[in-house]
């Protein structure tokens, strides 16, 4: 019989590795109906989307209230939606916030709920883990520390692997494009982030680090992944501020951020799921991150980890330099970038802790795919 899924991933790292896991659904149910919230990845793989993953693409509790309205608006829209259309089941990604709420209105209703890519109730808000395993059926996570955060809890958890992994082995078997990165022999990858915010707040410091690296040496060369053309509009806005001779050095392209990290020797990278996959990419790195003072304030009261960067978390030390708020100074990121970009004994010490990191994050041994689980919890 064919089966009617709810799909929720709000934002576009979600929206992907959601595309990730509808696809290996597909294969193992091709007759599935899949509608709800999602970007351009998503329709690609057929899902009706009823709002863009883009709108809710929103950082920090200062921000997302200002946004109020809209999410509560977009949140009656998808309660109103699980009543009228009553799918066999809600598959929800990332994005805890509204999803968790989601999560128990179908649960309310009846309807069994799969969460891909776990809240991170690990570093802030353990309280809730009681209550996801009250709300839902099946949890699918990807670090693999994240199991025994749910052990003893009753909620089916199920380690299923990074789904950068084998995306990003894709990348690495293919050849490397051309990119127009500019004269320079010491090339080094600025990451933004793909959030208008994040080009707001994170890429300012990251270009007077920039500034510095090339005052230091003439020869460092820069490239930029933007996510999109409109964050590519973002990112050239800053860029027009520049003096020439700045801007020269500094490239942009849109997309392409696997392989700006695969050519650069070191990058910048915004904190995120980036440095997960600049990691993959086999580059070293620096993690920079500014927000709000406001929200940068109430993260610092509630988040009980040692790290912001998550390939830090998932090494258990600090891998990777972080430059967090005020810390994002130009001469302090210049100083831990110089010896990634050498040959150096730092260098080869933090390309052997991303080894591990990637030997983590594939799992040992085959695993069961999300899309696969979901596939098998929605039954005949």
């Amino acid at each position: 019989m064919a089966k009617k899924v709810m799909v929720v991933a709000g934002e576009v790292s979600g929206d992907q590795h959601a595309a990730r896991l509808v696809r290996d659904l597909r294969a193992a149910r091709p007759d599935v109906e899949l509608f709800g919230i999602g970007g351009d990845a998503l329709r690609r793989e057929g899902v009706r989307t009823v709002v863009d993953a883009r709108d809710m693409a929103v950082v920090g509790f200062f921000e997302v209230l200002a946004r109020y309205p809209f999410f509560r608006r977009v949140f009656r829209q998808m309660t109103d939606l699980l009543a009228a259309e009553k799918p066999d089941a809600l598959l929800l990604v990332d994005y805890p916030g509204f999803n968790l709420r989601l999560a128990e209105k179908a649960h309310a209703l009846g309807i069994p709920v799969y969460y891909y890519v776990s809240p991170q109730v690990w570093a802030w808000h353990r309280s809730r883990i009681p209550k996801m395993a009250q709300i839902l059926d099946l949890l699918m996570v990807i670090f693999p520390f994240e199991v025994d955060v749910f052990k003893g809890t009753g909620l089916k958890t199920v380690f299923v692997g990074h789904p950068l992994v084998e995306s990003t082995k894709r990348t690495w078997a293919a050849p490397s494009p051309e990119l127009p990165w500019p004269a320079g022999n010491r090339r080094v990858g600025i990451l933004p982030g793909s959030r208008r915010q994040e080009i707001q707040r994170v890429l300012p410091p990251m270009l007077a680090a920039a500034r510095e690296l090339r005052r230091r040496d003439p020869q460092t060369a820069f490239l930029i992944p933007a996510a999109s053309e409109e964050i590519r509009g973002l990112i050239e806005a800053q860029l027009a501020a520049l003096p020439a001779d700045e801007r020269a050095a500094i490239g942009v392209v849109t997309g392409q951020m696997r392989e700006v990290a695969r050519q650069a020797r070191a990058a910048m990278v915004c904190s995120g799921t980036a440095t997960v996959e600049t990691a993959l990419m086999k580059c070293p790195l620096i993690v920079v991150y500014r927000t709000a003072a406001a929200t940068y304030w109430f993260g610092r009261m509630i988040i009980r980890v040692p790290w912001l960067g998550m390939v830090n978390l998932i090494a258990n030390r600090t891998l990777c330099p972080e430059f967090i708020q005020d810390a994002a100074t130009p001469a302090a990121m210049a100083d831990a970038l110089e010896p990634l970009i050498a040959d150096t004994p730092a260098r080869q010490a933090q390309l052997d802790g991303l080894a591990e990191v990637a030997r983590a994050l594939e799992g040992a041994g085959p695993l069961q795919t999300a899309g696969a689980l979901v596939a098998e919890a929605l039954g005949a």
